[in-house]
């Protein structure tokens, strides 16, 4: 991409976003991963937590993103999007959503970052800011400088 004129986050693959904003996350002195984030699962479907040590900041990263692509996107939707298969053995497999309680945690640091607000028919929305932050990642991220 030699010339980047206008670059959002629906431009750049969300792999490279999530890692590049994670990594933002992880830098900022004002995001704090709560105690209970090294013991907790992130869904019923799991059987242990997250090997991963920056797994929260991947999941804040996420979560941005998804609220950025769906405005008024809230929990219920977030803790469907991030569930998936539950294996029960002989049975046959069913859905279970992911944790709401991560997810909620998640969205309240984002709204104290000032990168999202309450949506007037419910969920969240990016505010203006979050928005510019978000699409400023973005850019960084087609341009190769994260």
């Amino acid at each position: 991409m030699a010339e980047t004129g206008c670059v959002t986050v629906r431009d750049i693959p969300a792999d490279a976003f999530i890692a590049a904003y994670a990594e933002i996350l992880k830098n900022n002195d004002k995001f704090v991963v709560p105690k209970w984030a090294d013991l907790v699962k992130t869904s019923v479907k799991n059987e242990l937590a997250p090997y991963d040590p920056d797994w929260f900041f991947i999941r804040t990263a996420a979560v941005a993103r998804k609220i950025y692509l769906r405005e008024g996107t809230g929990v219920g939707a977030l803790k469907k999007r991030f569930g998936g298969a539950y294996r029960r053995g002989a049975q046959p497999k069913i859905h279970r959503d992911a944790s709401g309680g991560i997810i909620r945690y998640a969205m309240l640091t984002l709204d104290d970052l000032q990168i999202t607000e309450k949506c007037g028919k419910g969920g969240r929305k990016i505010s203006r800011t979050g928005q510019q932050t978000l699409d400023q990642v973005a850019r960084q991220v087609a341009l190769g400088e994260l």
